[in-house]
């Protein structure tokens, strides 16, 4: 039965000093690299992202050992601080492997609590030299299996829809072992591994279809436990939807104040304040679900589960509201492929089945608080 547990710390839930100074740095940092044309720009090339912000983002701000140990070549700060930049990145689309490499590898390795997978690993993820990602996590069953072969372990099977599989130049796999589910380092060469980009709605978030062919890999760690993980990873991702609803929350008010229809601001109407009115309200209570998750994978709070779903169902119906509304108040120009509202719908719209849909979400939270059996991560 879920208990409420009192520790968590309310600075954990507010802006610090620090935190505000972070992300009036970062969102100059992002105006600059990923408005709208950097964005379409990006989804032609061939990574779907520039390797130069990239570094800069990693070096000059050091975003990317946020959470890093210092023992790692990190920074030691908490969640709290990288779910800052992980809000300016969704606000922004920004597109790359944030999320796969900086929340889900780095975490599902400081999990593990494998010191030597920890130090060949994370320095580089830390100074923005590696990206990386996860495979596997979502299964109760992985569907890649481990053998332990004569020069050691060899990955085999497929796993789909895997976050920056394509590109990523380490992949943390759940695999199969005679004595149960383990993890598994990848470091994907040849045709040993062989990677295939799939089409998605959302062409900022990039997935592939992974097969393991005999891929040589190293285990990470002694257990195959995933959900503290994934719940970081939702927690991670409801701070970018917060960011994404707020873009859309904040261009469509201003917008409703210049357009003028019948001799007046559109947004004077009673009808489309409501409408902005009732994405605000969402918006603040999707915010603070947010923050509380984040807060309970900053002090590893055993409400983590209940914090992470609870987030996941929220915010997902909030950044799909958002940039409904985001579209249909800019009228026919919201339509268009030339605007960048449809941009923000695909993201909304990939987000909320990311890590499971709110339904799913809400038949967890009903097993975790003792009101129906309890289901799978």
């Amino acid at each position: 039965m879920y208990r409420r547990h009192p520790e968590i710390d309310p600075q954990l839930l507010s802006d610090t000093e620090e935190r505000q100074e972070l992300r009036s740095v970062l969102r100059d940092f992002f105006t600059e690299v990923s408005g709208p044309e950097d964005v379409r720009k990006h989804l032609a090339g061939p990574r779907g992202y520039d390797d130069a912000v990239w570094a800069r983002l990693a070096g000059e701000i050091g975003v990317h050992g946020l959470t890093i140990p210092e023992e790692y070549g990190g920074s030691g700060f908490t969640f709290a601080e990288l779910a800052v930049a992980l809000e300016e990145s969704g606000r922004s689309l920004y597109c790359a492997p944030l999320l796969p490499t900086v929340v889900l590898a780095a975490h599902a390795l400081l999990n593990s609590g494998d010191r030597q997978a920890c130090e060949r690993y994370l320095p580089r993820i830390a100074e923005g030299t590696l990206t990386a990602t996860v495979a596997g996590f979502h299964d109760d069953e992985p569907a890649v299996t481990a053998e332990r072969g004569g020069a050691g372990w060899v990955l085999r099977g497929a796993a789909d829809f895997v976050l920056d599989g394509a590109g990523a130049e380490l992949i943390v796999v759940r695999a199969r072992t005679t004595d149960g589910a383990r993890l598994f380092a990848c470091e994907p060469t040849g045709d040993s591994c062989v990677r295939t980009p799939r089409r998605v709605l959302d062409e900022t978030r990039r997935q592939a279809l992974v097969e393991f062919r005999g891929a040589p890999a190293a285990p990470v760690g002694e257990s195959g436990e995933v959900t503290a993980t994934l719940d970081a990873g939702r927690a991670a991702l409801a701070a970018e939807q917060i960011g994404g609803s707020g873009h859309a929350l904040d261009t469509t008010v201003e917008f409703v104040a210049q357009r003028h229809q019948f001799g007046r601001p559109i947004g004077s109407f009673q009808a489309v304040k409501h409408r902005l009115a009732d994405v605000l309200v969402a918006l603040e209570a999707a915010r603070s679900a947010s923050a509380y998750a984040t807060a309970c994978v900053a002090t590893a709070s055993p409400q983590l589960p209940v914090a992470a779903s609870a987030a996941a169902a929220v915010c997902s119906e909030t950044f799909r509201l958002a940039t409904a509304e985001y579209v249909q108040l800019h009228g026919g120009i919201g339509f268009t492929w030339e605007h960048p509202a449809h941009l923000y719908v695909r993201r909304a719209r990939s987000s909320e089945v990311l890590f499971g849909t709110a339904d799913q979400h809400r038949t967890r939270l009903a097993g975790l608080i003792g009101l129906a059996p309890r289901s799978a991560a």
